[in-house]
């Protein structure tokens, strides 16, 4: 027995149906089963054709209905669908498979209140009642109301489960994360075997950041090429680039064929951990029908910048028929980490005016900076019309670097005049102060930082860290003492610092002072013989590089010489046969002692050595940097 609709009146437009509870005949039955192979087939304007067709008809069925608002639905048809809805009677009104269809015509329209007010009017509400109208809070960028509707379901099934978990991966916030896992908690074992809700959990926590339950479900579903770069993409938000690297082993173990979004992910999990072996293994599984596409291009060029290795980057640039802007600021870029800043200006000149946007400048002047090429930096800068914060930024921080600082203020002052203050443009005044061991200037910024930016927390235990470098460095031990405890009473926490490198396939990692490696004996003696060598080759070790107190049994030369970077270069060192290349990368920018001891180093043992910091990449080799100190 189904609903069924009677019209009274045919010749006027406004039709009203009442409810019968008849079957209909076999013709009447096959209309509507015509109609859904129609909507089925995704042939709406058919469906709705044969629904004018028959619509003078004596009895219509709810599941005609049904299809009619389903076809006006997917074609948009609100004034057809406003029409359907006006004339149904009160009994149709409460019809439960005509409700649903009309929430979520309404939904799908964009009339949320509409949809509201249908549901609301629903006296026996079902779980298709709840699923169309979170589908639809969803649909409509109303994902917290999707959750709030969960909430207030009894017995919520299959369906109902999945949109909550899609509203939660919408929402993103730590509150509706909580309450994601609380119902994933509280779930059946069956909900937790279902692959649907498995596949809607994995989701949610994958976008809302939670690592271990994102690998806990990753384990239990059917992966697919989309689950591996949702994994993929999870890891590499969380710096586990490694991870990202070692899930494409398992992808190939499974027989996943990955697409261009997993080889993109790749590649930026190479660029980010700045091994050029682990970039060499992965490019060489891309396929050469893939090589061709600009955005993995694009990436690939950023990728080899971002490891030291800019002759493969212009390889891949010169490969290109039709670069667009991403490929010449990835180029720029990219000569601009290894202190290449003319070849940087050069291919700005031979770039199609086009093209030219505020990221180029932001990139050309960066690299001038980091090439020290002041007077070319300004003659780009003074011809640039429209300026951003980070164009201005950039060109602070090439005055910065060369201890221009009045200048520097100056351009500050300018921006000012129009726009809000710039955190990153004092923080890099500061960072100039901090390699002229300027307290005195250090002061001044600080208290300005502190004065424009008080709500950024964060930010301000960076600037903190770096003002109480400043003062260790220039000697005034106990005031950036008494900083650090202030800090340490509030919670504020300074990120440590690491280096890792590779050698022999192994990737290890150290932080200051690390005694976690098994060949820990064999390292700190390798250290021992490079104090030794650069003491004989006349390496002064500098001690406004420590930033805190020496404790019983230390002295400056153990303290410096066990900074991660050296540790990194001392397992280098141990292998044999010792590499004549060597491979550094370090979360935090490397040391001034750290970067004259290396440099000396490369010309003791006749080797090269890159190393990446946070700002550039250095090429050590015959006792220079290519940075040329300016880092």
């Amino acid at each position: 027995m189904f609903t069924t609709f009677r019209a009274i009146s045919h010749h006027t437009k406004l039709k009203c149906f009442n409810l019968s509870r008849t079957i209909t005949s076999s013709k009447q039955i096959n209309i509507d089963i015509e109609m859904k192979k129609l909507n089925d087939r995704k042939e709406f304007v058919k469906a709705l054709d044969l629904f004018d067709e028959h619509k003078h008809q004596t009895i219509l069925t709810d599941r005609i209905i049904v299809q009619v608002l389903k076809a006006c639905t997917q074609l948009g048809y609100l004034e057809r669908g406003l029409i359907i809805h006006k004339n149904l009677s009160d009994s149709s009104l409460n019809n439960s498979y005509i409700q649903p269809t009309l929430i979520h015509f309404y939904m799908q329209c964009g009339r949320v209140n509409d949809a509201q007010r249908v549901f609301d009017s629903s006296v026996n509400k079902t779980l298709a009642h709840y699923g169309v109208m979170m589908k639809g809070f969803i649909k409509n960028n109303m994902a917290e109301k999707a959750i709030e509707l969960f909430s207030k379901i009894t017995n919520p099934g299959e369906i109902q489960l999945c949109l909550l978990f899609s509203s939660c991966a919408h929402v993103r916030t730590k509150q509706a994360l909580d309450f994601g896992k609380k119902v994933w908690s509280q779930m059946s074992s069956i909900h937790h075997r279902n692959k649907y809700i498995l596949t809607s959990a994995f989701d949610m926590f994958v976008k809302c950041g939670d690592l271990e339950n994102a690998e806990n479900v990753f384990t239990k579903i059917k992966r697919e090429v989309i689950d591996y770069g949702q994994m993929m993409t999870c890891y590499n938000d969380h710096s586990m680039h490694m991870k990202t690297i070692d899930l494409y082993g398992k992808m190939k173990d499974e027989d996943i064929k990955p697409n261009s979004i997993i080889f993109l992910l790749l590649i930026d999990a190479c660029a980010q951990l700045g091994i050029e072996s682990r970039c060499r293994s992965i490019v060489k599984h891309i396929p050469s029908t893939m090589l061709n596409d600009l955005k993995l291009q694009n990436a690939l060029i950023h990728m080899w910048g971002k490891v030291g290795c800019v002759n493969e980057a212009e390889k891949v640039f010169e490969q290109i028929d039709k670069p667009d802007s991403v490929t010449y600021n990835s180029m720029i870029n990219s000569y601009g980490l290894n202190g290449m800043g003319r070849d940087a200006i050069e291919l700005y000149h031979r770039m199609p005016s086009v093209m030219i946007d505020e990221k180029t400048y932001a990139c050309l002047l960066n690299a001038c900076s980091h090439s020290g090429l002041v007077d070319e930096a300004r003659t780009i800068f003074s011809a640039i019309k429209r300026k951003n914060k980070w164009i201005y930024t950039s060109m602070i921080d090439c005055l910065n670097r060369l201890f221009l600082f009045d200048e520097a203020k100056q351009l500050i002052e300018e921006y000012e005049r129009d726009e809000s203050p710039c955190l990153p443009m004092y923080r890099s005044l500061l960072s100039g102060a901090r390699n002229r061991h300027d307290a005195s200037l250090a002061r001044q910024i600080v208290h300005r930082i502190q004065e424009l930016f008080r709500n950024a927390d964060e930010s301000l235990v960076e600037t903190s860290i770096l003002f109480t470098n400043t003062l260790a460095s220039a000697g005034e031990l106990e005031e950036a003492s008494q900083i650090r405890w202030n800090m340490s009473q509030s919670g504020a926490r300074k990120r440590i610092g690491l280096s890792w490198t590779e050698a022999n396939g192994e990737i290890v990692q150290f932080h200051v002072q690390d005694r976690s490696h098994p060949r820990t004996s064999e390292l700190y003696d390798e250290l021992d013989r490079l104090e030794k060598e650069l003491i004989e080759h006349g390496h002064k070790f500098d001690a406004s590089w420590i930033t805190r107190p020496l404790v019983a049994d230390e002295t400056v030369e153990s303290v410096l010489n066990s900074h991660s970077e050296r540790l990194a270069l001392a397992f280098n060192f141990i292998q044999r046969p010792v590499p004549s290349r060597i491979q550094i990368v370090k979360n935090l920018r490397i040391c001034g002692d750290c970067h004259g001891a290396i440099k000396l180093i490369s010309k003791i043992r006749r080797c090269e050595i890159i190393v990446r910091d946070a700002n550039r990449i250095h090429h050590f080799s015959d006792g220079k940097c290519s940075c040329n100190d300016h880092f």
